[in-house]
C-alpha cells in the first residue's frame, strides 16, 4: 500500500464558495464599520457636551474633538478588522459548504448516476435541507438501484450468452 494513500484527507484551505462568502465576510465587515462609526459619533457628541460644560480647560477639548472620533474610528476597526474577516470566513464555512454539497449531490443525480443520502457534517448548517433533499431524491435512488439491482441479476446471463456466442 502506498504511505501517500494512507495519509488522512486534508481539505485545502481555500473558499469552497468564493463569491458567496465574500459578500457575507463584506456585510460583517460593513456592519462592523457602521458600529465602530456610531461609536465614535456618540463618543464625539458626548465629549462635546462634556467640555461645554467643564469650567477650566473646555476649548482645548473642543480644539481636539474633530480629529478623536476618527481616531477612535481607525484605531478600533484595524484592531477588529482581522478578527472580523477570520470570524466571519470561519462562520462562511458552515453555510458555503452544505450549498456546494448540495450543489455536486444535485448535478449528480441530474447526470443520473448513482448516489447515496445526502450528507453534510455535523454542525453544519441546512441540516434541514439535506433531511428535505433525501426526502425529494429518495424514489430516485430507491429506481436506480432496482436497475442496478436488475443489472446485476442479468449479467450471468449475457456471460453465458457471450460463451455461447
Amino acid at each position: 500500500m502506498n504511505p501517500e494513500s494512507q495519509a488522512p484527507y486534508r481539505r485545502r484551505i481555500k473558499l469552497i464558495k468564493p463569491r458567496l462568502q465574500l459578500k457575507l465576510v463584506g456585510v460583517f465587515v460593513g456592519l462592523s464599520a457602521l458600529g465602530f462609526l456610531l461609536q465614535s459619533l456618540h463618543v464625539g457628541l458626548r465629549l462635546s457636551e462634556l467640555a461645554a460644560s467643564v469650567p477650566e480647560g473646555g476649548n482645548f477639548l473642543i480644539a481636539v474633538m474633530p480629529e478623536l472620533p476618527l481616531e477612535i474610528l481607525l484605531v478600533s476597526f484595524g484592531m477588529l478588522l482581522p478578527l472580523t474577516i477570520a470570524v466571519g470566513i470561519l462562520v462562511t464555512f458552515r453555510i458555503a459548504g452544505p450549498v456546494y454539497r448540495f450543489e455536486k449531490y444535485l448535478k449528480a443525480v441530474i447526470r443520473g448516476e448513482e448516489v447515496g443520502p445526502c450528507r453534510i457534517r455535523t454542525g453544519d448548517e441546512f441540516q434541514e435541507l439535506c433531511e428535505l433533499i433525501n426526502q425529494a431524491t429518495s424514489a430516485l435512488r430507491e429506481q436506480h438501484a432496482a436497475e442496478h439491482k436488475r443489472s446485476e441479476d442479468r449479467a450471468p446471463e449475457r456471460e453465458e450468452l457471450r460463451k455461447a456466442g
